[in-house]
């Protein structure tokens, strides 16, 4: 094992010997291409949230719904969920904001859990903030009532 570990370590120190006389002389491969890279300009600002619209239609059974408020400043960390000063089951009544899902107190093995699972402690991956953005490309979703001829 010990040889193993020092011939990738010289393989590995050869490969950034020739790589650092390469870029010296000039003659490293580009990665951005022939062209330089353009200089830094700022971002597009982001959309404006939508906000106290109320709940909002969902396109498909199991959608995570949308986040009708604005989130901007929210923390979401490892010690931090300021969702759940809100949506936890503790807090709804005096908030007014929906319940989080029992779905988000099992964990993967569907075992049901006193707390958020670690796995659904996160909103943002799974939930949006709704924006006044205007879409990208063409939306051609047929929701599947429409698709069952059942839509009324």
């Amino acid at each position: 094992m010990r040889a193993w570990t020092i011939a990738l370590a010289l393989a590995l120190s050869a490969t950034l010997a020739v790589a650092s006389a390469l870029a010296q002389r000039g003659d490293a491969p580009r990665l951005t291409g022939s062209q330089p890279l353009p200089s830094s300009s700022p971002a597009p600002s982001l959309a404006e949230p939508v906000t106290d619209v109320g709940r909002q239609m969902r396109n498909y059974p199991e959608q995570p719904p949308v986040i009708p408020h604005d989130i901007e400043g929210y923390q979401l960390t490892l010690q931090t969920n300021a969702c759940m000063t809100c949506h936890k089951r503790q807090y709804v009544e005096r908030s007014g904001a929906p319940m989080i899902s029992i779905t988000h107190f099992q964990d993967r093995d569907g075992q049901m859990l006193a707390d958020v699972a670690p796995r659904r402690y996160f909103c943002t991956q799974c939930h949006v903030q709704q924006t006044d953005a205007q879409p990208l490309v063409e939306n051609l979703f047929v929701d599947m009532l429409e698709l069952s001829g059942s839509a009324n």
